[in-house]
């Protein structure tokens, strides 16, 4: 029988549409985060973009987006860490958020840069936010993909039942035993084209089952639920796109993020996308990107 996360998964996952095909852009290279290798893919020249993955997923996310973000800027996606070929550090510590901020921290000082536009999906969309929040000063703009700010998601826990529900497998993904329930063809079954797939199944071979589990086990919220302390403000101009299917993180948790960014804000809403809106609506969700980062830089 299917537990519930894999009926959730089925149900979003089982109607995905097909999208590009299993094409690799950029050149490969690491950078050293205090010891733990970090992986990332290159292209285009300009500046700075950091492209960081959610889970379960790889750089391979950003495909359909590299190559329209390289004819203006420098793009960058990242394998974070416990993911196909960066470092595999043990330890739930290891994958507190304060790790993850400091992998994005050590690829911009590899590259040379001073500050990046930083997107982000899922868990990378956590690791945008909080980075935003830490190195304002090496933010250039913020880009996030269905996550909304930690301060929604915490709220939506703490007050929406049916949020609470649909995050059953975040409370699942903690329990000590969970990467032993796991195997890299299920994490995989959610991509539709074949040969893209084969890819990811690789991919998470290579990955640490258990590592990919260590971000919910060190970072998501624990019951019971609550707003212990405020977060710092995030202090430069940032696009949210959210796929209003998304079963995961519900649309409700959007409400109020004009309260805690201290500039523009810019809020894009997707019909008919679900968590993995760039997968769903690669072309739109490139073209806004897009659009949006090519406006006239922030003064």
């Amino acid at each position: 029988m299917r537990t519930h996360k894999q009926r959730v998964l089925f149900l979003l996952f089982a109607f995905l549409p097909v999208t590009a095909s299993a094409q690799e852009p950029g050149a490969s290279d690491f950078a050293d985060s205090g010891g733990v290798k970090i992986h990332y893919r290159e292209m285009g020249k300009g500046p700075l973009v950091i492209l960081i993955h959610g889970f379960p997923d790889f750089w391979y996310s950003w495909r359909d987006q590299m190559p329209e973000l390289a004819k203006s800027f420098r793009a960058v996606a990242i394998d974070q860490r416990g993911y196909n070929l960066s470092g595999k550090p043990e330890g739930v510590d290891n994958y507190k958020i304060d790790k993850l901020v400091g992998d994005v921290a050590a690829v911009i000082k590899h590259l040379k840069e001073e500050k990046a536009v930083l997107v982000g999906h899922d868990w990378g969309g956590i690791v945008a936010w909080s980075f935003a929040m830490a190195h304002p000063e090496m933010t250039d703009r913020l880009v996030v993909l269905n996550c909304p700010h930690p301060n929604g998601i915490l709220r939506e826990l703490a007050t929406n039942p049916e949020q609470q529900k649909n995050s059953q497998y975040a409370r699942d993904f903690q329990q000590p035993d969970a990467a032993k329930k796991l195997k890299p063809e299920f994490l995989a079954f959610w991509v539709k084209e074949a040969d893209a797939r084969a890819k990811y199944i690789e991919a998470f071979k290579r990955s640490s089952l258990e590592g990919m589990l260590n971000y919910y086990k060190a970072n998501y919220p624990r019951e019971p639920y609550k707003l212990d302390k405020p977060l710092p403000p995030v202090k430069c101009r940032t696009l949210v796109i959210h796929g209003l299917g998304d079963i995961y993180l519900l649309p409700g948790a959007l409400n109020d993020t004009w309260k805690w960014v201290e500039k523009d804000l810019t809020l894009v809403t997707v019909p008919g996308a679900g968590h993995f809106v760039h997968r769903d609506r690669p072309e739109f969700v490139t073209r806004t990107m897009v659009r949006w980062l090519t406006e006239q830089s922030d003064k």
